[in-house]
């Protein structure tokens, strides 16, 4: 690796970036401006990071969060001074609420350049507040030996921090003074004459990888671990304790295993490790839409995709009430669910390897602070193999709760497909449950927030096509929803994203992502011209306040607006043509289907078959 020694400012970046190449870097987006000069000259010119260009800061932040999102890897996102940081804040809120790792790096003024209304200066220590992982501010550049160390090793913390003991984003403010442009000078060249890169980068681990590129593959640094996770508390499940007898010599326990929202980095070993979970306890799994878990629906044979719809129900609702509940991950989307455990409070286990509450309710509940596929490996630490990994006899298992779950799914599950499969007209619920089916297997699928994520939790079939669902529940906002998209399709498999139309129209400029594309998006677009998701609520019964100010219609020519990028456009008539355009899916570019749907014939539409009306 080269270090860079035409300036001052040359050689910090330099070094900079070639830390972050050296520990597992892979990809830098960068948006322009002039204090930012030197990092984006360091990343620009360091051959084994992917640096992608991007206009405006609020679409690069989400676009590299699709990236990270879809890697596991952080990724840099670079800008210059001033406001343009702050558009950055959405994207660093969600990485942080949805665990990505991000490495924000914002180009600063000197010290002696702040509080002295000198331009584009604002305050940008602890810009982001509480939201980083961690956060500081670098010194001011320097030569001495001791500054370059110092350097090295903070970047090397940073990349940690971004990934232990939780992922999250992490942000470095970096002050330069001038010249910001690599215009060579003499003060470098007794630095030049004795440093050598290969000893100053000795100890920091470095294996390549391959990365596919189109048809080719280039190499890039591997993700590098410097510290192990926080330890893991030892709270097991209590199998032997469930396993105690009654006076009589028996005891059944109702038992469900919900598992929740969950972007796994290997889909297949989550769903296994729930699959042999519930196999072993005889307990049903509540699977989220958004979770992988519907889409290996083999590993999984107690799968439950209708328990929305089963807990309206309030009959059913009090006669399924459990005493043992596990939670994988974080609360399913639907209210539903959440209301129902509200209201019986039973004992619950958490199964998450973060460090944050995921308890909304405040229930009786106990975090098991590991993920779910190392389960196994934690079980004979702590002495529970034999009970736990074994299938419980009947006597401790409540087969008339699980069989009754099974029936219910399949009662459920046959009358909404039977509605699905009879509908012609263009209800946008139908969008989701066809995607199910008709997708290419192991396609990402991006799904936007207000209606497609409940669409898909309500009507998506469980199947083995393995798709591999994305989205942003983190904090659960419609900002930078292409963005965030095109970063996952980014060096991809051929995408899909499943949106309505404010958040499209919310994040516009994604369009101008579409140059530096690596690989195919299609936009299925839900157009029901305004905020569908509104039209479920108490406050759609009143007007005139309600269209104008919560359903905000925006009458936008969809066809017109693709065309003003360039983007290929595709107004859909019917589900067959539908049906053609995804399956196969293009290899390069980016298209819009565009589905015209009635929001209020829709909203009543999803009343009555939410409300028991097959």
């Amino acid at each position: 690796m080269s270090i860079d020694f035409r300036n001052t400012n040359t050689v910090w970046a330099s070094i900079l970036a070639a830390t972050l190449q050296r520990i597992g870097l892979t990809t830098a987006v960068i948006c322009p401006g002039s204090r930012s000069t030197p990092l984006t000259v360091a990343f620009a010119q360091n051959t084994q990071i992917e640096s992608i260009p991007i206009l405006d800061e609020r679409s690069a932040a989400f676009f590299a969060l699709g990236i990270a999102r879809k890697s596991g890897l952080p990724v840099a996102v670079i800008c210059t001074s001033g406001t343009a940081g702050a558009n950055f804040y959405p994207a660093i809120i969600e990485a942080r609420e949805s665990r990505v790792p991000l490495l924000i790096l914002t180009a600063d003024r000197p010290p002696e350049l702040r509080d002295c209304h000198s331009g584009q200066t604002i305050d940008q220590v602890k810009l982001y507040g509480n939201y980083p992982n961690w956060q500081t501010e670098l010194a001011v550049p320097s030569l001495e030996m001791e500054m370059l160390r110092y350097l090295r090793q903070t970047m090397v913390y940073a990349w940690e921090r971004s990934q232990f003991p939780v992922k999250g984003p992490v942000h470095i403010n970096l002050p330069f003074r001038d010249p910001l442009a690599p215009i060579a000078d003499t003060t470098t060249n007794l630095l030049k004459s004795q440093f050598q890169p290969q000893e100053f980068f000795s100890h920091l681990p470095h294996s390549p990888f391959k990365l596919k590129t189109g048809n080719r593959e280039e190499e890039y640094s591997e993700n590098s671990k410097f510290s192990a996770p926080l330890p893991t508390p030892r709270f097991p499940l209590p199998i032997r304790e469930w396993q105690k007898c009654d006076a009589e010599g028996s005891r059944s326990y109702r038992g469900i295993i919900i598992a929740g929202l969950a972007q796994p980095d290997n889909p297949r070993a989550y769903c296994s490790a729930v699959g042999e979970l519930s196999k072993a306890l005889g307990f049903p799994v509540l699977g989220e839409g958004l979770s992988p878990i519907r889409n290996y629906a083999k590993l999984n044979p107690y799968l439950i995709s209708t328990y929305d719809l089963i807990l309206r129900d309030r009959v059913l609702a009090e006669t399924l009430k459990p005493e043992i509940v596990i939670q994988i991950g974080e609360l399913p989307t639907s209210k539903e669910i959440r209301a129902w455990l509200n209201q019986y409070q039973p004992q619950r286990w958490i199964i998450d390897a973060s460090d944050q509450n995921l308890d909304s309710l405040h229930g009786q509940t106990i975090h098991l602070r590991i993920a779910v596929e190392e389960l196994r490996e934690k079980g004979l630490e702590m002495g529970e193999a034999t009970s736990f990994f074994s299938p419980l006899t009947s006597k401790f298992i409540d087969l008339n709760y699980l069989e009754k779950w099974c029936y219910l799914e399949n009662k459920f599950r046959a009358k909404i497909d039977k509605k699905m499969s009879m509908m012609n007209q263009l209800f946008e619920g139908k969008a989701a449950w066809l995607l199910s089916q008709i997708l290419p297997p192991e396609t990402p699928l991006f799904i936007a927030n207000s209606m497609p994520v409940r669409d898909v939790e309500w009507f998506w079939i469980p199947g083995n096509r393995e798709i591999k669902p994305f989205f942003n529940r983190g904090a659960n906002g419609i900002d930078g929803t292409l963005s965030t998209a095109l970063g996952i399709a980014h060096r991809n498999k051929s995408t899909v994203i499943l949106t309505g139309d404010l958040a499209l129209l919310h994040d516009t400029n994604g369009f101008l992502l579409a140059q530096n594309l690596v690989g195919h998006l299609t936009i299925l677009l839900i157009n029901n011209n305004g905020g569908g998701i509104f039209e479920m609520l108490p406050i759609s019964q009143f007007e005139p306040h309600f269209e104008k100010f919560f359903a905000t219609p925006q009458s936008v020519n969809f066809a017109q607006l693709c065309g003003s990028y360039g983007v290929e456009h595709h107004l859909i008539e019917s589900w067959g043509e539908l049906e053609k355009l995804l399956n196969p899916l293009p290899k390069l570019g980016m298209r819009v289907l565009e589905i015209v749907t009635n929001r209020k014939v829709d909203a009543q539409w999803r009343h009555s078959i939410l409300d028991g009306g097959f």
